[in-house]
């Protein structure tokens, strides 16, 4: 039994040694790596709007993965620009209508799921809604992720929001919440069950029955489009010109 605690005792302070070491060991500074990334005039851009959405309570370091992740997705540096520019005003509407409704600052993961929630269609009186309407100390940060899933299913902003209510006032888990999404199809999957409902309501051509069969669109496969005919000697053959 002592070696066993002796062991054990050994074990414990190798790994507190070495979480000690990692703790002191710095993380590598997002905004240096920006400055590597990017442009320098452009990185002085976006570090400029970094650093005034940091000042003013925005979560700062979510603009930072943005502007590093599309860096290494090869992303063109004005691009990369604009998108942090614009995900940082989405980041202030979200803000600002999430403590409209609620009547408290939001937090930093919250604003960041309303911003996405706003990148995908959702206005801020939806959000105001939701926050207003939710349970009292309820986060909202997985609620909005879940409406921006949502309408990426096909339903509209109103409505993925009204189904997110109505799982929150039955007091819904955060795991409840997530698997939403995965109970409606894909908005490729619902295309093309529409595409065969109305195949077998029209009929093989996709015209109603008795409707006699269809005009053909153009001349048969193999046909060149001008009947095989010999162009006219007198026409130019001058290539169009260039648009």
């Amino acid at each position: 039994m002592t070696r066993i605690r002796s062991v054990a005792l050994l074990f414990l302070t190798a790994f507190t040694v070495a979480r000690g070491s990692s703790a002191q060991t710095p993380a590598r500074d997002p905004s240096a790596r920006l400055r590597e990334v990017l442009p320098s005039n452009v990185a002085q851009r976006v570090l400029a709007r970094i650093a005034d959405a940091r000042a003013h309570q925005l979560p700062a370091t979510a603009l930072e993965n943005r502007a590093l992740k599309f860096a290494a997705k090869g992303v063109a540096p004005t691009d990369i620009e604009r998108s942090v520019n614009e995900q940082a005003d989405r980041m202030e509407m979200a803000r600002a209508a999430l403590a409209s409704g609620r009547g408290s600052t939001p937090s930093g993961d919250e604003i960041e799921a309303g911003a996405e929630a706003i990148r995908k269609g959702v206005d801020g009186a939806a959000e105001s809604l939701l926050a207003k309407s939710s349970p009292s100390g309820r986060s909202l940060a997985i609620p909005l992720f879940v409406i921006g899933s949502l309408t990426d299913r096909g339903l509209s902003s109103n409505e993925a929001l009204q189904r997110v209510l109505a799982r929150l006032k039955a007091r819904a888990s955060d795991s409840d919440l997530e698997s939403m999404p995965g109970e409606l199809p894909s908005q490729a999957d619902a295309g093309q069950a529409r595409a065969a409902n109305n195949s077998g309501r029209n009929g093989a051509h996709g015209r109603p029955a008795g409707a006699g069969p269809p005009v053909s669109a153009g001349p048969p496969a193999g046909v060149p489009a001008n009947g095989g005919s010999k162009s006219n000697p007198g026409q130019s053959h001058r290539p169009p010109p260039h648009k």
